[in-house]
């Protein structure tokens, strides 16, 4: 999440926070180290900013 926040910042957390649908003030609350966020604000972050998250084992199944 802090890199969410790094990239976020970069990109204008105005215009980020305008197309994820979040208000500004909720997306710098949502990215604070000590916030727990649901699955779905993360998404809309993610999908906000163009990226994709995935997910991969550590070792073989």
């Amino acid at each position: 999440m802090a890199a969410l926040g790094d990239v976020a910042k970069a990109r204008g957390m105005a215009k980020i926070a305008e197309v994820s649908g979040l208000g500004r003030e909720s997306l710098y609350k949502a990215l604070r180290p000590s916030s727990k966020l649901r699955y779905e604000t993360v998404q809309k972050i993610v999908s906000a900013l163009g990226v994709k998250l995935t997910v991969t084992t550590t070792r073989a199944a």
